[in-house]
């Protein structure tokens, strides 16, 4: 089952959050010059075994999307089975859609891009959402949502690939290194660097001081 992506809390529904769960946060807003929508799940206690190869899978999932090369003129329905490969490789799955498209101070959710068999063909420009999840009722629930700008592959022909722009470091409490490729974890720490590049000196120049720390940690090769 998937929670619902966008809810308000109520007195009726609010509960107290601990530090033996797990906490999944969708969060975004609305900029002149953009839109976000990033989801992040942390642990800040000890995950289980299965937490963490759960969480651990839905990460390859978003990795292997993100990083896939495909022609031009593609379909994302056609691709969206690499954020699920890992999970299937174990009998996991998720039932809601791999992304959406992402308006620029527009809807949030905004047709026609995305990974459904019905979207348009992906092209040079395009935003669109990369969000596999893992959902175990009852008990946790896990997405990994980046936003994504579909731009040319560096290769002869004209190919197409993905560039995460939300740069927001993945918690490191719940990864488990032995599950990941070589290429994958290159690929993570491609992204750390670009995280550490462009938000560092930010936080440095607003004097948050103590996030500039947390961000230096959390994105320790």
């Amino acid at each position: 089952s998937d929670p619902p992506s966008h809810c308000s809390p109520s007195n009726g529904s609010s509960r107290t959050l601990s530090a033996r769960e797990m906490y999944l946060f969708d969060t975004g807003g609305q900029y002149l010059d953009g839109t976000t929508d990033i989801t992040r799940t942390v642990h800040w206690g000890e995950p289980t075994p299965f937490q963490k190869e759960a969480y651990t899978r839905v990460l390859m999932g978003n990795i292997d999307l993100s990083r896939l090369i495909f022609p031009s003129n593609t379909a994302g329905g056609i691709v969206e089975s690499f954020a699920r490969r890992a999970l299937w490789d174990v009998g996991l799955n998720y039932g809601h859609g791999t992304g959406h498209g992402i308006g620029n101070f527009l809807s949030v959710h905004e047709w026609p891009v995305g990974f459904q068999s019905n979207n348009v063909p992906l092209e040079a420009g395009m935003f669109t959402s990369i969000e596999p999840g893992y959902y175990q009722d009852g008990e946790f629930g896990i997405r990994i949502e980046d936003v994504t700008l579909v731009v040319e592959a560096q290769t002869e022909k004209p190919f197409l690939t993905f560039e995460v722009v939300s740069l927001v470091p993945y918690d490191r409490n719940l990864i488990d290194l032995s599950l990941l490729s070589p290429e994958q974890i290159r690929y993570l720490n491609s992204y750390y660097e670009r995280i550490r590049a462009h938000v560092g000196p930010e936080l440095r120049r607003q004097r948050l001081e103590e996030a500039y720390a947390w961000l230096q940690e959390s994105t320790e090769p």
